[in-house]
């Protein structure tokens, strides 16, 4: 299970070692000094503290978008007028990037963590409320038919029921919605500043400084691939549960 990305990593960095002898460092530096340079940021670059700023922002994000996309995904799988009347909307709201909505965030809230904490909430959204609609939606007929003749009222077979056989698909949501948000936030720090990793790029970008840019890119990379390891481990657990 892990060979299989280890070989194709490896194939990868082999590919890029031989293309970067063909074109000059600054378009495409090897992944030798590439190496160096990001122990660098890790040791003295104070890149870890620009991460721990781009995740603080992607997490309170992905609260704001749970509170929302929650009781709203319950709302819609529980009643079809609303989910005659809100439907609709929702999905023509996709049609609209996030990104482009970030100038209106700036005017009406100004600029800091919170506009950008805004705009992730809104990229992580519609994954959680597909998701727990999903989830709900597709639960086992017999066992919620059986609760209400047992007398379940509707809470009691929402936090025993309902919840409990929905959390696989509603985690799932989460964590599409994390890693999308972890997006955003780079996202808003270029339109809304910020102290994140995305003011790093900014930076290294008007240097054109493309290692650097690069190293950026793989700690950003690196905090996605965890926070998604990190769901799954948490899905498998309630599985099991």
């Amino acid at each position: 299970m892990i060979a299989a990305p280890v070989i194709f990593a490896v194939a990868v960095l082999a590919l890029w070692q031989a293309s970067s002898l063909l074109v000059p460092s600054r378009v495409l530096p090897a992944p030798s000094d590439l190496a160096g340079r990001l122990l660098l940021e890790l040791t003295d670059g104070g890149i870890l503290g620009y991460a721990s700023v781009t995740l603080s922002e992607s997490f309170l994000g992905c609260l704001l978008g749970l509170l929302v996309a929650l009781p709203l995904g319950y709302l819609v799988a529980h009643s079809a007028w609303a989910n005659r009347a809100i439907g609709p909307y929702l999905a023509a709201s996709q049609a609209i990037p996030a990104v482009a909505l970030a100038p209106l965030i700036v005017i009406w809230f100004g600029y800091g963590q919170f506009p950008i904490s805004l705009l992730c909430a809104l990229l992580v959204f519609f994954p959680i409320f597909v998701n727990t609609q999903l989830g709900l939606t597709t639960l086992d007929e017999d066992i919620v038919g059986a609760a209400q003749l047992d007398g379940a009222g509707r809470w009691r077979r929402l936090i025993w029921i309902e919840a409990p056989m929905a959390l696989p698909a509603l985690l799932a949501g989460i964590r599409n919605g994390f890693v999308l948000s972890v997006t955003g936030a780079v996202v808003g720090e270029f339109v809304m500043g910020g102290e994140g990793l995305g003011l790093l790029l900014s930076v290294y970008r008007d240097r054109s400084d493309t290692e650097g840019m690069f190293a950026t890119l793989i700690v950003l990379a690196a905090c996605a691939v965890g926070i998604y390891l990190l769901m799954r481990a948490l899905e498998r657990r309630v599985r099991w549960w």
